[in-house]
């Protein structure tokens, strides 16, 4: 049975959002799972990526054949800084009831939030658009870290090549894992990717404290993260008292404080090992102390261990040349 398939596409679309599951979708019908693939604008015609690349020949909602299998909203920047325009929410909401499951790439995550398809659900995004969709659309349970989401007949997926990994998560749903894994094997990727988009994502950005106290407590451990910060010692030098610390904590970082400090210790063990530091020593100028406790920190938020983020991260130069 040939599988139908929707992209929906617009100006300033991210590329490689849609050509990224396009391809898994032609490399498994090349393996004897046929899907037929169609783009879909809300005006139809040639639209342009963000890239400069035009998309010819797209078909509009109301010329597109039903019934569809699969709806893909592709992502852009514009739909997290400007919100989607009322012409592709029409067009995503008339493709999305015809298609038996609905799927998002990225920051196309927003425009079925805005639809209210995602109320009451869990969903992911870009990590760094993960805070924006939370804030906007409170009703959808946002997980940041995932690197793509099933949800009742909705999918959703990280940034940009995660949309590879969903497209072969839905050739997986459609015809097992032996044929997802042969399209995997073609493209040269995992079929599964190790850990979640944490380990993509930058350094910890914390907003700016309020209160002085706070401001000048958080200036003091981003800039010795090895230091004594332990809550007792760190409301001491901000005297006052623990539970006062604490309270500030939640109020302005939504956090406490011992979460914070692991996390501002785990994105220096992360320079220092992209820098080229042992993981002994990552641990132990970090602050997180030993080999063990930086594995589990490691395991703990990113999903992996350090030697592999290092191996991942540190170099595209084998050292061969």
């Amino acid at each position: 049975m040939r599988r139908r398939v929707a992209f929906l596409v617009f100006d300033g679309v991210t590329l490689l959002d849609a050509s990224g599951p396009l391809e898994v979708f032609h490399q498994a019908g090349r393996r004897g799972h046929p899907y037929e693939t169609v783009l879909v604008s809300p005006a139809g015609g040639t639209v342009t990526a963000s890239n400069g690349v035009c998309l010819a020949g797209t078909t509009t909602p109301q010329d597109t054949e039903a019934p569809l299998d699969t709806l893909v909203v592709a992502g852009a920047d514009h739909l997290v800084t400007e919100g989607p325009a009322e012409p592709l929410l029409a067009a995503a909401g008339s493709l999305a009831r015809r298609a038996r499951r609905v799927a998002s790439v990225c920051s196309g995550a927003f425009v079925l939030a805005a639809l209210g398809l995602l109320d009451g659900r869990r969903a992911t995004t870009h990590w760094r658009h993960a805070p924006a969709l939370a804030q906007r659309h409170p009703r959808v349970r946002v997980e940041p870290d995932a690197l793509h989401i099933q949800d009742g007949r909705y999918h959703t997926s990280a940034g940009i090549s995660a949309g590879i990994d969903l497209a072969l998560a839905l050739v997986e749903h459609d015809h097992g894992a032996e044929a997802a894994r042969a399209v995997a094997r073609e493209l040269v990727v995992f079929m599964q990717r190790p850990g979640g988009q944490s380990q993509f994502s930058t350094a910890l950005a914390t907003p700016p404290a309020r209160s002085d106290v706070l401001r000048a407590l958080t200036n003091a451990v981003l800039a010795d993260p090895a230091a004594d910060h332990g809550l007792p010692a760190m409301a001491a030098g901000a005297a006052v008292s623990t539970r006062h610390l604490t309270r500030l904590f939640q109020a302005e970082l939504h956090t406490t404080p011992a979460r914070w400090v692991e996390r501002v210790r785990l994105d220096r063990a992360r320079q220092l090992l992209l820098d080229g530091h042992s993981v002994t020593a990552a641990a132990r100028y970090s602050g997180l102390g030993s080999d063990e406790t930086l594995r589990r920190v490691f395991a703990r938020h990113l999903g992996t261990t350090p030697t592999e983020y290092r191996n991942r991260f540190a170099s595209t130069h084998d050292g061969t040349g």
